[in-house]
């Protein structure tokens, strides 16, 4: 289930240096991302239109890539404008693929689909390591698994109970409680409290609290971009607001907002970027380590589950699963997901190129 005709992370920024070449991959496309000297980004084909050698092989030269196998020259625009020793005029089709990319909140966004669709304001609005409100610290992982498998597992939150009770210390509310799911555009929102719970994480004014009503509010975007604030406030908070969501006026003991990103990177693997932390006025940058030291210590717990997973399916890709309850929030995502595939032009699938001897 691949959507092409939409935003994906393929980067964190600071893992664009000037003067680098830095090969990535999204849905089996080898992608090279490069700096110009003015700082703009630039995303090519990773593949010489000549003998197909990796242009994250070649060498920058000013805005330009110098593919060091036979030496033929690509501008930004994806154009060869040098081919050492050809005496004719350098024919068009001498071209390498160009993506549109935009770097927003600390990621590179890169689009797979028809460049004329390219529409930044599809790309999700998410907290990066420079937010004024909250202060975030980053990380990444990757999955030998199949993207949708991560994509359910955060599109139901009901196994922290099982997954995480040791890490978040969660307790069996998050898998008897039931949340709200609606239905957006491009994603899912999901809200809930969970009424006496132990505090996930136990940071703050909610470290005094044996007991805390959490509220957990998450966007789950397409393709995979989990979005997500959760507040701490003392037990009975719930019932005095009778379930509705916390007012924005209404002080918490302590909050956080977490951005995390699932790319597939090829049919059965995947990258997973995530930054977690608290309010900047409710904590620091020693507060937002632990935290992200305490994450990355649940999501090493999904990965071990969610490979495990894949491993099983592996073995009879016709079986089907039976679904629960909970299952609400992947089921309409997987609708909302397959409604956008399917509505897709057959523009924005990969055109292929013709080689031919220059």
């Amino acid at each position: 289930m691949f959507l092409r005709n939409c935003w994906y992370v393929i980067a964190w920024d600071y893992e664009i240096p000037a003067g680098k070449l830095v090969p990535r991959r999204v849905m089996d496309d080898p992608i090279v991302l490069y700096r110009r000297q003015d700082g703009s980004l630039v995303a090519l084909e990773d593949r010489c239109v000549h003998r197909l050698a990796p242009l994250s092989l070649g060498r920058l030269e000013g805005d330009d890539v110098r593919c060091m196998y036979h030496g033929m020259r690509f501008a930004p625009d994806g154009h060869c404008n040098d081919v050492p020793g050809l005496t004719q005029a350098i024919p068009d089709r001498a071209c390498v693929r160009t993506y549109p990319v935009q770097e927003r909140n600390s990621w590179v966004w890169v689009w797979l689909g028809d460049a004329a669709k390219a529409d930044p304001a599809l790309i999700p609005e998410s907290v990066g390591l420079e937010h004024p409100e909250f202060v975030v610290k980053s990380g990444q992982l990757d999955y030998q698994a199949d993207y949708m498998l991560i994509n359910d597992n955060l599109t139901d939150l009901s196994h922290l109970s099982f997954v995480h009770a040791n890490s978040f210390g969660a307790d069996l509310q998050w898998s008897t409680t039931r949340p709200e799911v609606e239905a957006l555009p491009r994603g899912i929102r999901v809200s809930r409290w969970v009424e006496g719970s132990p505090p996930i994480p136990p940071l703050g004014d909610a470290a005094s609290h044996s007991s805390v009503d959490i509220w957990s509010s998450y966007e789950f975007m397409v393709p995979g971009l989990f979005l997500m604030y959760t507040a701490l406030f003392p037990t009975g908070t719930a019932k005095r607001l009778n379930s509705g969501p916390p007012p924005d006026d209404l002080v918490s003991l302590h909050s956080n907002f977490t951005s995390q990103a699932v790319t597939p990177t090829s049919p059965g693997t995947a990258r997973y970027f995530f930054a977690w932390g608290p309010r900047r006025s409710q904590g620091d940058a020693a507060m937002a380590q632990l935290m992200l030291d305490i994450a990355q210590g649940a999501f090493l717990e999904d990965k071990v589950m969610i490979e495990a997973q894949q491993t099983v399916k592996s073995l009879d890709t016709g079986r089907g699963v039976m679904p629960l309850p909970a299952d609400r929030g992947p089921l309409l995502y997987h609708r909302i997901l397959q409604k956008l595939i399917d509505a897709e032009t057959p523009s924005a699938s990969k055109s292929a190129t013709t080689h031919k001897a220059l």
